[in-house]
């Protein structure tokens, strides 16, 4: 076909279709289901491990389980084995917390020959940043109405 042919609209939709990847649901959902839940099986075995063998309070043990799940989503993609994972899983990998410390941890990376005010500073919460302002503005507005609902 002629670059310059104009399609028809039926002609395209029958083009796209025959070119176009098959979706594979059943098994990007399996993959997604599979890394997410073991990524939060390793978060439970984390807060297992500081409350049993550390001997941490519940508070401290959910520290302790947030901490080392950030930094293991930021050293994975540091050493970029967190882009394999997120290639294989899909969604799976966006698993919140370690999710997020990767959200944080690429930008930063990928500018950091920009400097550490210009490029690690300004562009580190480019994608995590909205998420940050919504959670915080969220939390704002339940806490005043659940602090309203309380006096009467």
């Amino acid at each position: 076909m002629n670059i310059s042919t104009k399609l028809k609209s039926e002609d395209y939709s029958v083009y796209v279709t025959k070119v176009m990847p098959r979706s594979r649901v059943l098994t990007d959902c399996l993959k997604a289901f599979l890394v997410g839940g073991g990524m939060c099986t390793i978060g439970q075995l984390l807060r297992n491990f500081g409350q049993q063998t550390l001997g941490l309070s519940i508070e401290d043990t959910g520290a302790f389980t947030s901490i080392v799940l950030i930094f293991l989503g930021a050293m994975l993609t540091g050493l970029g084995i967190y882009d394999v994972i997120g290639n294989f899983a899909g969604a799976g990998s966006i698993v919140p917390i370690t999710g997020f410390s990767n959200s944080v941890t690429s930008p930063a990376i990928e500018f950091r020959t920009e400097g550490l005010i210009l490029g690690v500073g300004a562009k580190m919460f480019t994608i995590a940043g909205p998420v940050i302002v919504y959670g915080i503005l969220a939390s704002m507005v339940y806490g005043s109405i659940y602090w309203i609902t309380t006096l009467f």
